[in-house]
């Protein structure tokens, strides 16, 4: 497929040149500044101690819950083939901890064929994408997308591949507490039916359906593998830009985590990127439960997802700040 080389100015202000000071990352990368409001003027007397209510302290993120999600859907639930009940008993449990944190959410269904799934034949069938975006979204104002794919291979738990990404999806949503210009999405078949073009079916059927809200798209990260390691992998797509890559290698440096680039299109990163967005993957370190039964959430370092976790929520306070 040719790949998209359309990045307008915008997109590439967003990812080049600022420091970590111009992209506003907080002090503490953990505590998300998007639903904070500056405070109005006071015009009356304030409230007595006894009537002033306790602020609600900032939410940070947390791996211990990223790792009960981890567990859940790997051990749980287990093996999720994009158009098995697996699948979607795994899907309706990412919808309801979407809605819990106050996110208007949706399902968006599309095709997957038969064919191979690592080595195990299955049929054609229907999967779907889990959608979520906040109550005070504006689709006209500019947004960033972070997504990770539900679906496994047919035989494997899929603990690093992909309930790590999938758990750091569901600790940001509950970190952004429901509001902000972030769509996420939790992508279902991902996974290969065979060689070539056979896969990122849900990622591709997203991005044929965004028509003129893709116009205010600034960019799109993909959680794909991002459990295991010290080192936080950060891929582009071969022939298309890196610059938001580089941005988030930027980002990481001025919080203190290592990372390391690389070119890599296996994942839903690519069905953006040949979009002509800008689209970055992070994850991808090798393990030797890669698509196997050995996939088990003992496999998950919840340091790692810490990790990513942290990127992130500095990533998006900076990329949102400079829109």
């Amino acid at each position: 497929m040719r790949r998209g080389l359309v990045a307008s100015v915008t997109l590439v202000a967003l990812a080049t040149g600022c420091s970590g000071a111009d992209l506003g990352i907080p002090d503490d990368p953990l505590v998300t500044t998007l639903t904070a409001t500056p405070s109005a003027t006071p015009t009356t007397p304030a409230a007595t101690p006894e009537t002033t209510p306790s602020p609600e302290p900032p939410r940070r993120f947390e791996a211990d819950r990223a790792m009960r999600t981890v567990r859940h859907l790997a051990g749980t639930i287990g093996p999720r083939l994009a158009t098995g009940p697996a699948f979607r008993r795994a899907a309706a449990y990412v919808e309801e901890r979407f809605m819990a944190e106050g996110y208007a959410v949706r399902r968006q269904s599309f095709p997957v064929p038969a064919g191979d799934s690592w080595g195990v034949p299955v049929d054609a069938g229907t999967s779907s994408n889990v959608i979520a975006t906040a109550a005070d979204f504006d689709p006209a104002a500019p947004y960033v997308l972070v997504g990770a794919h539900l679906d496994t291979v047919a035989v494997a738990p899929g603990a690093e591949d992909n309930a790590s990404g999938i758990s750091v999806l569901l600790e940001l949503a509950r970190v952004l507490g429901g509001s902000g210009q972030v769509v996420l999405v939790a992508f279902g078949g991902e996974e290969p039916r065979g060689p070539g073009e056979l896969h990122h079916f849900g990622s591709k059927a997203y991005v044929a359906r965004l028509g003129e809200t893709g116009t205010n798209l600034r960019a799109m990260v993909s959680l794909d593998r991002v459990g295991v390691g010290s080192v936080v992998p950060l891929s582009s797509v071969d022939g298309t830009p890196a610059a938001l890559r580089n941005r988030l290698a930027d980002v990481a440096d001025s919080v203190g985590i290592s990372t390391v680039s690389e070119i890599d299109a296996a994942s839903d990163h690519e069905s953006f990127a040949d979009a002509g967005f800008l689209a970055a993957r992070i994850g991808s370190t090798p393990y030797a439960g890669y698509h196997s039964a050995a996939d088990v959430p003992a496999v998950v370092n919840p340091a790692q997802l810490r990790r990513v976790g942290r990127l992130l929520i500095a990533w998006i306070n900076g990329a949102l700040r400079a829109s």
